[in-house]
């Protein structure tokens, strides 16, 4: 059976994520979508792939999907993390997989 995979990437990392797919084989198509509390831009991945591709994708996009960034100083609760690590990992994906069946259109 196929899978449908659909990852709400961020923009920063879509391109990354979208690379490491192709060079391992899959297909990808993408929408710039916008959304949540503050209205982020981020890139809305979709791929179908066969049930026992999942496992492989979700590696390539969790692999691909978070930066190293520098941590701002000046906030409270980022400075403590500032003191202990200089950088914190942000970024990853969310992630949506439905079966999907083969069909033809007429």
């Amino acid at each position: 059976m196929e899978k449908m995979i659909m990852s709400v990437i961020p923009r920063d990392e879509a391109e990354k994520v979208l690379d490491a797919l192709i060079n391992d084989g899959f297909t990808a198509t993408f929408a710039e979508t916008k959304g949540g509390m503050l209205r982020q831009s981020q890139y809305t991945l979709f791929s179908a792939v066969k049930s026992d591709e999942v496992n492989r994708v979700c590696e390539l996009i969790n692999k691909n999907c978070t930066a190293d960034v520098e941590i701002d100083e000046d906030g409270l609760a980022e400075q403590e993390l500032a003191e202990e690590s200089g950088s914190a990992k942000v970024g990853g994906a969310i992630v949506f997989i439905w079966d999907i069946k083969s069909s033809r259109i007429y």
